[in-house]
């Protein structure tokens, strides 16, 4: 089972760590760190950018500034960035995020159901969603440099 779980997460990231996909979003309410629960069907019209990640993962932890520099630039268009931890115990992340502040939502995947939903194998895992709810593309991975990717589709995205 390991070594199939290992050509799976290689087969995703020898595209670049990106997958297309057309399908519907899978809806779901969680409660975030602000303790107000967020439901996705909710967010239609906006673009989502859902950032699945751990306070064990060092790339998710690399990547999280750079999540909120996207934000910022990206909310008044119309953009919404949630970091979901898939964490059974959110303390460590509560820990990380008092001391690295980030002004997006984060919400909390204690059950990893949505994080099941969404088929998630590897940290970070980065889904952009359309306006429409449309699952627009998936990253797997963090590398320096990915959030151009990341831009790139919400450029994409908003031009339609």
């Amino acid at each position: 089972m390991k070594t199939l779980l290992v050509i799976v997460l290689l087969a995703g990231l020898s595209f670049g760590g990106r997958a297309d996909t057309s399908a519907t979003a899978p809806d779901f309410t969680l409660k975030a760190l602000t303790g107000v629960n967020l439901r996705l069907a909710e967010q239609r019209g906006d673009i989502i950018v859902l950032n699945f990640w751990a306070s064990w993962c060092g790339p998710c932890l690399q990547e999280m500034p750079a999540l909120d520099k996207l934000a910022s630039k990206y909310q008044p268009l119309g953009v919404q960035v949630w970091g979901v931890n898939v964490e059974a115990d959110s303390r460590a992340a509560e820990r990380y995020l008092s001391k690295t502040r980030v002004a997006f939502p984060i919400l909390f995947d204690t059950e990893n159901s949505v994080s099941a939903s969404y088929q998630v194998q590897a940290m970070p895992t980065t889904v952009i969603i359309d306006k429409d709810g449309q699952v627009h593309s998936v990253h797997r991975g963090y590398k320096p440099g990915y959030e151009q990717k990341y831009e790139d589709d919400i450029k994409t995205l908003l031009r339609r």
